[in-house]
């Protein structure tokens, strides 16, 4: 693979109970596990930052393929869910929806748009065939 970028990250502290900060200081957070798995919620989690990143990274893709074709994506958005749970082999495992809305667009276009960025997005096929990914198209 050519390199086009390289971001760098440091994980301190107790894990999901410590801090994280790029190595460029623009993300510097305090983490904290969410109440629901019995942390203080007192600060973000890495499915939080997960999700924020797939969902920009997947608007991106769908941006680009929507150009192509010269398709409005005029209010576009894209949403991400990101689940956390228990798997077979004792550890963990994550789940994504993503939730499209292209308002200017039929839904059987704005599907193969949808379809289409799920193929150029880096996180997409980052975790193709590793969890469940889910995309839905908003007929809003």
């Amino acid at each position: 693979m050519k390199t086009l970028y390289t971001a760098e990250a440091l994980a301190t502290g107790d894990g999901r109970n410590g801090h994280g900060r790029t190595t460029d200081g623009k993300v510097d957070v305090d983490l904290a596990a969410p109440t629901e798995m019995g942390g203080s919620g007192n600060g973000t989690n890495p499915e939080q930052l997960f999700a924020v990143g797939y969902a920009a990274c997947y608007h991106s893709a769908l941006r680009l393929v929507a150009g192509q074709q010269k398709a409005d994506v005029t209010d576009s958005s894209v949403g991400a869910k990101v689940s956390i749970g228990p798997n077979d082999a004792g550890g963990f495992e994550l789940a994504v929806v993503l939730e499209v809305t292209l308002p200017n667009l039929d839904h059987d276009t704005a599907q193969a748009l949808a379809d289409k960025a799920h193929e150029v997005c880096p996180y997409s096929n980052a975790t193709r065939g590793n969890i469940d990914v889910q995309i839905t198209v908003s007929d809003d």
